[in-house]
């Protein structure tokens, strides 16, 4: 197609993988997030003296492009293998059930650095993103699609095609009735929540692993962030709650979710931290049985892209935005 003037709503793998290849190929991009910085679910919190990655804790490579794309994100410095010692815990089974994961060590796990972000922010550089841009409606014109934000109102400059790589909630709802066929796929996606507990330590707890896998009660992860390479700052660790715990408290006090999950992780085997924060992610994680990769709509010159669309991990949301990508391009 001829150049075009292309809105990719959501700074996430799965949008600046879309607008990196929309780019390359000659057309104008500009990418829209709402929050302070890209990488979505890509996120590490920081401070002075600490730092934890919240969100996606690592991911795998099986596609030969998205490989080549780690390699290419290693040689930058900016991704690097994580080699953990992972267990199993089946805490209602008074530890009978507990096992080694992966001992072997046949599947490799990589890790932005120094925080997960990292990836996505080295994707974004050759991008034009407005951050902090809440994009909350879309309408049709003459000269094609004019956005409206909730901190800047109406934008002036309209665009020809229209990405939307938010979470399928969010997405439908920006939709509004400007595409059917659109807002039924993401109307259709149900996103699980979760609470996160993001841990300070002034010593290391004494648990003799990296990270656990949880198959019952409040929690589903745990992992030493410091264990990852490039970290820096004091001994912490991450807590991650079930889709099911996060469902039934999703609207209860932070401080309330974060000590309760604490109290989880005593009572596997942890040690109380010097000090906590919680963080709750309303769309966290999605059926990782869909597999529509992505979603093109010609007629309007829309589409939808996301991990949620394909699998639920890292790589299908980069290669959900290099397929939406190429649809547009056919």
């Amino acid at each position: 197609m001829s150049k075009q003037h292309i809105a990719v709503i959501g700074a996430g793998m799965a949008g600046l993988s879309c607008a990196t290849v929309l780019q390359q190929a000659g057309h104008s991009v500009r990418v829209f997030d709402k929050s302070r910085g890209v990488g979505g679910r890509l996120s590490t919190r920081r401070t002075d003296t600490w730092q934890c990655d919240h969100g996606a804790q690592f991911f795998t490579a099986r596609d030969k492009n998205f490989l080549q794309q780690v390699e290419e994100w290693e040689n930058k410095g900016v991704a690097g293998k994580w080699s953990p010692q992972i267990k199993v815990l089946n805490p209602d089974h008074d530890g009978t059930g507990n096992q080694w994961c992966d001992p072997k060590g046949e599947t490799t796990r990589y890790v932005g650095i120094p925080g997960m972000s990292a990836p996505a922010r080295a994707l974004s550089e050759p991008l034009d993103v407005r951050t902090g841009t809440t994009i909350n409606g879309m309408f049709a014109t003459t000269q094609g699609w004019q956005l409206h934000s909730a901190e800047h109102g109406m934008l002036s400059r309209q665009f020809s095609r229209v990405v939307l790589a938010a979470p399928p909630i969010q997405s439908a709802a920006i939709l509004g009735s400007s595409s059917e066929m659109l807002a039924q796929v993401a109307n259709g996606i149900e996103m699980h929540p979760c609470w996160t507990v993001m841990l300070q330590f002034e010593d290391k707890p004494a648990l003799h692993f990296d990270a656990a896998f949880i198959n019952s009660g409040p929690l589903s992860w745990i992992a030493r962030n410091s264990s990852k390479p490039g970290r820096t700052g004091t001994e912490s660790w991450i807590l991650h709650s079930s889709p099911a715990w996060a469902r039934a408290n999703i609207d209860i006090d932070a401080a309330d979710a974060g000590s309760q999950l604490v109290q989880a992780f005593v009572t596997l085997g942890g040690t109380a931290p010097s000090s906590w924060s919680a963080h709750r992610w309303r769309y966290a994680s999605s059926d990782t049985t869909v597999n529509l990769n992505s979603v093109w709509d010609s007629a309007n010159g829309l589409g939808l892209c996301g991990d949620w669309l394909n699998g639920g991990r890292v790589e299908g949301a980069w290669l959900s935005g290099l397929s939406l990508a190429h649809k547009m391009m056919e």
